[in-house]
């Protein structure tokens, strides 16, 4: 009797994958002619980036980062920010022509031949890749490169990841939920509608057993002990049209929705009014998820013009976050002087005075903590400054009231 044969096995498979991961960072340099005389070795750096998994920074040195060999150049370098050995990448800097011609000056790595040169590796925090001798300062101070004394650089690393692939970890791409699509358009063709809600001069239709599944607010008044599951027509008080429809649209696809498109204004100002009051509407309705979002958006956004106003709002609607960003915005030398002339901080200095102790102590600290300062400036980007004697008179009259 034959003995049967085991079938034959399917031969495996692998594959290295090199590739790497690209990313970018836009670093601005205002008030370049000021940094003339620092001294050779002394430098300006950016914000820290992420890309690849590691952490990246900039530095730029206005008088040349050795004396000996690059005083008369300005020098430009790429730096691993975080903690990493044999990390392997490509660099690209590239200094931006602000007249509008294109005539950029670029540095990069990703234009060898890897037959002459592979990735550049940096083996620790703090490894360097750049060049001393970036372009003569001179002929730099009179060129399309400068524009209202400011530099803008525009810095790529690509970081080289290796992987595996094998049979196993091949998958069919899945593509993203479009759920939220489906129910805009149910929204905004106001298909199967069965309540309208009446906001000012405005009718906005909607689907009660949509909006009472995001809202707890909603289910109550539609499907609680006390709700009426026959209505179909609620008189709004106290909220903007335009502030509803964003709600509406919040809870039907989950995301924030363009407020300029709403609005119709790309102002910064309309727009921090119209998410100020979305976030108090979020808050009325119970829709914790818009309220955070709401948070992130008058945290990224926030002016001198506007922070007393998203001070108070914090306060008064207990987000502790904002209120700490806003606190730490306003207390910046930069800021402090036009925050206190705007009529938001009289509003302040009115309806919660408690707020002004709360400010001169941030105040406090960050005088106590220069560096503190440097990294608020990096993050929010303000422009221009305020004379020092303007502050510190901004100052007394803040120690004054409070």
């Amino acid at each position: 009797m034959a003995i049967p044969r085991p079938p034959p096995q399917t031969p495996s498979w692998s594959r290295s994958v090199t590739e790497t991961v690209r990313g970018s960072h836009h670093f601005a340099v205002k008030g370049f002619s000021l940094s003339k005389g620092m001294g050779s070795g002394r430098f300006l750096a950016s914000d820290i980036f992420a890309v690849g998994g590691y952490h990246w920074a900039v530095y730029l040195y206005p008088d040349g980062k050795n004396p000996e060999d690059n005083a008369n150049y300005v020098s430009v370098f790429v730096a691993l920010a975080s903690d990493g050995t044999d990390v392997r990448a490509l660099f690209e800097l590239t200094l931006l022509d602000q007249s509008g011609r294109g005539r950029h000056k670029v540095h990069s790595h990703f234009d060898r031949s890897p037959l002459q040169a592979g990735p550049y590796t940096l083996k620790y925090r703090g490894s360097m890749w750049g060049y001393k001798r970036f372009y003569r300062r001179s002929l730099l101070e009179t060129s399309d490169f400068l524009k209202d004394d400011c530099l803008l650089i525009n810095c790529t690393v690509g970081v080289v990841k290796n992987r595996i692939e094998t049979a196993k970890n091949i998958r069919i791409h899945v593509p993203p939920s479009d759920m939220g699509r489906g129910f805009k358009e149910l929204l905004s063709l106001s298909i199967g509608c069965d309540i309208t809600f009446q906001v000012g001069d405005e009718e906005i239709r909607a689907h009660k057993w949509i909006l009472a599944a995001r809202s707890p607010v909603f289910k109550a008044q539609f499907f609680g002990p006390l709700g009426k599951p026959g209505l179909h027509r609620v008189v709004v008080e106290d909220v903007e049209p335009v502030v509803f429809k964003a709600m509406v649209n919040f809870i039907y696809a989950d995301e924030l929705p363009s407020i300029h498109e709403l609005a119709g204004s790309v102002s910064v100002w309309t727009s921090t009014v119209v998410v100020q009051h979305l976030l108090a509407a979020a808050d009325r309705y119970g829709l914790d998820r818009l309220r955070i979002l709401c948070e992130t958006k008058l945290c990224d956004e926030l002016t001198p013009e506007m922070v007393a106003t998203t001070l108070a709002l914090a306060e008064q609607y207990h987000c502790t976050e904002l209120k700490s960003a806003c606190l730490k915005f306003a207390a910046v030398r930069q800021n402090l002087g036009a925050v206190m002339g705007t009529e938001g901080f009289n509003y302040l200095e009115e309806t919660f005075p408690s707020l002004l102790s709360d400010l001169l102590a941030t105040v406090a600290v960050l005088d106590d903590d220069p560096a503190s300062v440097n990294r608020k400036r990096g993050v929010c980007g303000n422009e221009g400054a305020t004379p020092v004697e303007s502050v510190e008179a901004s100052e007394r009259r803040t120690r004054r009231r409070v």
